[in-house]
């Protein structure tokens, strides 16, 4: 038996697969934007790709009246995103110079908000991206865990830079009052068996799969 605040309830109305999806990709969102951003109504912010943390982003952003720019290296996934209410999208892999086209979509100032999930690889670009004294959260690291980091581009810039990893319980609190609030739900992708655990990690491998996968137990 584990205390009762490790625990807080599920927002009204959610499966347990949809829950499983706010304690990391949801809860870390929510205070990169929330908790740390301090995101306002009109602000602008960048999402990278379409996991389950940039997808929390665009939904929660938009939710709170700010402005989304996405990017994906799928045209139709990128589709998606607009049909979620992204207003726009960049095809990363076409245009990799994606910085400063989101400097373009934002008449040369940048965004407010960048969630940087990618790490070493796409931090030059969401430098660029970003205005000068914005935020990047720093979440993910998929394109490797170590890597060189433009420092005068960033100190040029007068950006902050923040690592985190969630948040804590009252934080996870108020996101699920707010969830309950919006009627934001997550988006999956598929839900396996826990037989086929290893279909799940073949299919987050391919890089296919738009939102969370879920396994069910």
């Amino acid at each position: 038996m584990l205390p009762s605040h490790y625990f807080t309830h599920a927002p009204k109305g959610y499966s347990h697969a949809e829950s499983a999806t706010l304690t990391t990709a949801g809860l870390t969102v929510w205070r990169a934007l929330v908790v740390d951003g301090q995101l306002k109504p009109g602000a602008t912010v960048l999402v990278l790709g379409t996991g389950g943390v940039s997808i929390f982003g665009l939904q929660m952003a938009k939710a709170m009246g700010a402005s989304v720019i996405a990017t994906s290296s799928s045209d139709a996934k990128l589709e998606k995103l607009r049909a979620l209410g992204a207003d726009h999208t960049i095809n990363y892999r076409a245009n990799p110079e994606w910085g400063k086209a989101v400097r373009a979509l934002t008449d040369g100032r940048g965004v407010d908000h960048v969630i940087e999930v990618g790490g070493p690889g796409t931090l030059p670009q969401s430098i660029t991206a970003c205005r000068i004294g914005g935020h990047i959260a720093l979440i993910g690291v998929i394109t490797g865990r170590a890597g060189p980091v433009p420092t005068a581009a960033l100190m040029a810039r007068q950006q902050r830079l923040q690592g985190l990893i969630v948040g804590s319980r009252q934080e996870q609190r108020e996101m699920i009052r707010a969830l309950e609030t919006t009627g934001i739900k997550p988006v999956i992708d598929s839900t396996f068996e826990l037989a086929q655990l290893a279909d799940a990690f073949r299919h987050e491998a391919s890089g296919t799969h738009f939102g969370k996968i879920c396994v069910s137990v």
